[in-house]
């Protein structure tokens, strides 16, 4: 079975690549031209773990492919998989569905034989409805289905979650479909991984509210963390003892400095903004969105309190600037929101991450970026952890202790003990914990 992908962004890309490691020919087709030359030479547009691997292997044994040429690799398909990008719409906050329906579009004269349209990317309720009339109207004599199979990848962990899914959801209508999505998944399915099929408004939506859910869990514990600051409370113990009960479960209980990424803002907004477009109340969901960007302004607030009040001429050492570790995506980061309020406010900002790139973001003017740790913490009046990276969980106490000007460390992941960090003859500061001072 021969497999087309529209869009070679982070959706795009996994998904192929994935499909391709089922035993699948896959041709991944994009309208940007260094994209494909870049994939072409095995130069990957994003950062994520195991990715180039893969696509590496899967290139040489002949099963995945690179391709501006539309119309080739669309007339030899069985399934099309709809992966462009879904944006935030500035003015409304509902997905930019542009891109969607310009790939039906295009698609739509060159089919040849049986095809399954599936809309791939994070769409609101109705799009692939929408899709299918698109297509049917550019092509009335067309023999084609659409299907909703929105994906379910962390970033940092694509790999493993579309090789390893908790489920697989698909809409679709018509048997002929069902049975083409059936054999698109049957190295899943052959191994018990749930294919659940439904309508395409219950798969649309069902991604909405799943992200939005996990949203809501982390906006939930930040503001927990918030209410142990104030009454002597240790947020992790709460966590650990929330997580415990199977009802409510460990994942996405541990505070932060406001989620960002590619899905979780976009999502919430979208969600809400579909609910208000249909005239019904979702203040929670509202909620989310909103205290979360009160959170990451709120967390620049507290640094600088936890310097004595005022950063200004001070030096502080940023480690970490995307928005979760093993990521290279800047988008809707913490730091972005952060970062300039400290400049605002006077502070000298020299910044460390594995993979971030700095220079597309206006935001990190006038940010020194550095090579390392050490590096990003000379001379330093504090040092702020934004990400939760491997490689700052076991900081060179004793090294920096030589090299920064005031030993406070300032967590906003909670990666350390309290003692851990007291030892090391730093004073420590985190979210839902009370600030300790050094053992000496």
């Amino acid at each position: 079975m021969k497999v087309t992908i529209i869009g070679t962004g982070y959706v795009g890309l996994v998904s192929g690549t994935c499909l391709a490691e089922f035993g699948f020919q896959v041709t991944c087709v994009d309208k940007i031209a260094e994209k494909i030359d870049k994939l072409n030479n095995s130069i990957m547009p994003i950062f994520e773990p195991g990715l180039k691997d893969l696509v590496v292997k899967n290139v040489a044994q002949g099963r995945l492919y690179f391709t501006k040429n539309l119309a080739k690799a669309v007339g030899l398909s069985d399934i099309i998989l709809i992966a462009v990008g879904t944006p935030t719409g500035y003015s409304t906050g509902s997905a930019d569905l542009r891109y969607v329906f310009e790939a039906a579009q295009e698609i739509a004269p060159l089919l040849q034989g049986y095809t399954v349209i599936v809309t791939k990317s994070t769409v609101p309720v109705g799009t692939t409805r929408q899709v299918r009339d698109t297509i049917r109207v550019a092509a009335p004599k067309a023999d084609f289905d659409v299907a909703s199979n929105p994906e379910f990848l962390r970033e940092g962990a694509a790999i493993a979650d579309f090789m390893n899914p908790e489920r697989v959801v698909i809409g679709v209508e018509s048997d002929r479909a069902k049975e083409r999505m059936h054999t698109l998944y049957s190295s899943l399915s052959q191994r018990e991984i749930p294919l659940v099929f439904t309508n395409f408004e219950t798969a649309e939506l069902s991604k909405y509210a799943s992200n939005t859910f996990l949203a809501t869990k982390i906006e939930f514990i930040n503001q927990i963390a918030d209410l142990a600051e104030v009454c002597g409370a240790d947020v992790q113990h709460i966590a650990h003892i929330m997580g415990l009960d199977a009802r409510i479960g460990k994942a996405f209980l541990q505070p932060g400095p406001g989620f960002g990424g590619s899905c979780f803002p976009k999502d919430t907004r979208a969600l809400a903004a579909f609910a208000h477009e249909r005239h019904v109340s979702v203040p929670l969901i509202d909620a989310v969105d909103s205290s979360n960007e009160a959170r990451k302004k709120a967390m620049a607030k507290k640094i600088i309190a936890a310097c004595g009040g005022s950063v200004r001429g001070k030096k502080l050492a940023i480690l970490g600037l995307t928005f979760k570790a093993n990521t290279d995506d800047m988008r809707e980061s913490a730091s972005l929101i952060i970062l300039p309020i400290l400049k605002e406010a006077g502070a000298v900002l020299s910044a460390f991450d594995p993979e971030a790139d700095i220079t597309q973001n206006i935001e990190f003017a006038g940010v020194e970026r550095v090579p390392d740790i050490v590096t990003a913490c000379q001379g330093a009046d504090a040092i702020v952890i934004l990400t939760e990276w491997d490689i700052f969980k076991a900081l060179p106490f004793e090294k920096l202790a030589e090299v920064v000007k005031e030993r406070l460390l300032i967590d906003l992941r909670n990666l350390y003990e309290l003692d851990n960090v007291t030892k090391a003859k730093f004073s420590y500061v985190s979210l839902g914990r009370p600030t300790v001072q050094p053992k000496y």
